[in-house]
């Protein structure tokens, strides 16, 4: 399978930089119109704020300044942690618009990439090389630092639509699998006590 796969998507990737693939998002909730506070976390992605943390962190009156995500936007947390190293950039997959801290660096891919590739991409390790050559944390801090300018020259390996998608997908797929069975898994353990 893996051996037919790659014949059949032999061409050459292309190394394109984060800034002409996707710009970043500055358009801030000045009119207060949108309310849901969104987060960012390195283990359940973009979710929302007050699950998160079981209460609101933001309060309603200073979210003005707050970045306006939409769905399909990537969003980085600098916080660093055992799970993300450099910090995680997750895709808000809620389907919902929301606000999400000046914390965060908030960007919307052009249509030159899968929203769904650029996701698996993400979770995997391949781009801490270059946040960790380019970027810095302090000795105590819980925080890593790097500037858009930078951030946004990020190199983000680029196969050709259609081998995009197939990653894509093969992925979620995957990902899909998992939970499924973590969650038969979860199931059994309830029922017998055996497995308690």
């Amino acid at each position: 399978m893996i051996r037919q796969t790659s014949r059949k998507y032999a061409s050459a990737w292309e190394q394109r930089k984060l800034g002409e693939i996707a710009d970043k998002v500055t358009e801030k909730n000045l009119d207060g119109n949108i309310t849901e506070v969104l987060t960012n976390s390195a283990e359940y992605g973009v979710i929302n704020q007050t699950e998160f943390f079981d209460h609101a962190v933001a309060k309603e009156s200073n979210i003005a300044g707050y970045y306006v995500i939409a769905p399909g936007d990537f969003v980085y947390n600098p916080r660093i942690s055992a799970t993300a190293p450099v910090g995680p950039i997750r895709r808000n997959t809620l389907g919902i618009h929301g606000v999400m801290s000046p914390l965060y660096t908030v960007f919307r891919l052009t249509d030159a990439v899968d929203g769904t590739y650029l996701s698996h991409f993400f979770k995997t390790n391949g781009w801490h090389g270059f946040m960790k050559l380019e970027g810095n944390s302090g000795a105590r801090s819980d925080r890593f630092s790097i500037g858009d300018a930078t951030f946004f020259e990020m190199p983000i390996p680029v196969p050709s639509s259609s081998e995009q998608y197939a990653i894509g997908s093969f992925f979620s797929r995957l990902d899909d699998l998992i939970t499924l069975h973590q969650r038969k898994r979860l199931s059994i353990r309830q029922r017998s006590p055996v497995w308690s």
